[in-house]
C-alpha cells in the first residue's frame, strides 16, 4: 500500500482553480498556449501560494483552438523550444514573488506525444535541465518521458489519473474514445483504490495493468472537478496516504518496483 502520494490538477485554464486548491498538494499551471495568459498565470500562482500547493508549469503545443489536445508536427528543436519558452515564462513570475517552480508537466497532446515518442520526451527533458536541473519531471507511468528524464539525471515523476481510463499497454485511452474519461466519482474512487492498495489500474479491456504511481491527476478543467477533488482527498485521508508535493528527500513509492517500465527504483 502506498504511504504518500502527491495529488495535481491542471490549473489556470478558466476554471474554478480556487474551490479544487484546498485539496491538492500541486498544480500544473498552463503557460499561455494551450490556455492562459501573463495575468491569469500570476493570478494561479498567487492562489497557489495562498493555499501552500506546490507550483508546476504546464507547456503545451500552441493551440488555443483544439485545447492543446491535438497534436502539432514539430521537429525536437521546436519542442525544447515550446517547452522552455513556457516554463520560462511561468518561472519568471515566480521570481516576482520571492516563489520558485517546482515541476514540470506536459499538456494534453504534448503529454501523450512524450509518452511514446523518445525524441520528443529526450527534447522535453533537455529543455527541463537547461531551465532547472532541480525540476521534477512529470510523465505518464512507465513511459518513454520519466525515462528521457532518468537518463539526463532528472528528478521524475511517474504519474496515474483518477479519472482517465487506460488500455492494457499502459497508456490512456484516446479521448476520441467514449469511454476515455471516468464521468462519475464511485468508479474514480475505485480506481484510486486499485493505485493505492496494488498498484495498478484495471484496464478497459479487463486486464489488471502495475503502474508505478509518484503523483495522482485529476484535470481541472471538467465541471465538477472541486467534488472529485473532495472525494479523492478524503479517501486518500480515510486510506491514511499522506497527501504531499515531493521534494528533493521525498522517498520513492515502496510500490515503485513494481511498475510497468520494471527495474528498481
Amino acid at each position: 500500500m502506498l504511504a504518500r502520494i502527491d495529488f495535481n490538477c491542471d490549473l489556470g485554464e478558466g476554471c474554478d482553480d480556487a474551490a479544487v486548491l484546498p485539496f491538492i498538494s500541486s498544480a500544473n499551471i498552463a503557460c499561455g498556449a494551450h490556455a492562459g495568459d501573463t495575468d491569469t498565470m500570476r493570478r494561479t500562482l498567487d492562489l497557489c501560494l495562498r493555499h501552500g500547493v506546490a507550483v508546476g508549469a504546464h507547456p503545451a503545443f500552441d493551440d488555443r483552438e483544439h485545447f492543446g489536445r491535438r497534436e502539432v508536427a514539430l521537429a525536437p528543436s521546436q519542442i525544447h523550444a515550446l517547452v522552455a519558452r513556457q516554463v520560462e515564462a511561468l518561472m519568471r513570475i515566480a521570481d516576482e514573488r520571492g516563489a520558485r517552480v517546482a515541476h514540470i508537466k506536459p499538456h494534453g497532446a504534448l503529454y501523450n506525444l512524450a509518452a511514446r515518442n523518445e525524441s520528443v520526451a529526450e527534447a522535453i527533458a533537455q529543455a527541463v535541465r537547461a531551465a532547472d536541473a532541480n525540476l521534477y519531471l512529470v510523465g505518464l507511468a512507465g513511459s518513454a518521458l520519466p525515462a528521457a528524464g532518468t537518463a539526463i539525471g532528472l528528478r521524475v515523476l511517474h504519474e496515474v489519473f483518477a479519472e482517465r481510463r487506460y488500455e492494457a499497454d499502459g497508456t490512456l485511452t484516446p479521448r476520441t474514445h467514449a469511454d476515455a474519461v471516468i464521468h462519475d466519482i464511485d468508479p474514480a474512487l475505485a480506481q484510486v483504490r486499485g493505485i493505492v492498495h496494488d498498484g495498478c489500474v484495471i484496464a478497459r479491456s479487463g486486464e489488471r495493468v502495475a503502474l508505478r504511481a509518484d503523483t495522482l491527476c485529476l484535470h481541472g478543467d471538467r465541471p465538477d472537478a472541486a467534488d472529485f477533488a473532495l472525494a479523492v482527498r478524503a479517501q486518500l485521508d480515510t486510506e491514511g496516504v499522506t497527501v504531499a508535493a515531493p521534494t528533493r528527500q521525498t522517498p520513492l513509492s515502496p510500490l515503485a518496483g513494481k511498475g510497468r517500465d520494471g527495474g528498481d527504483r
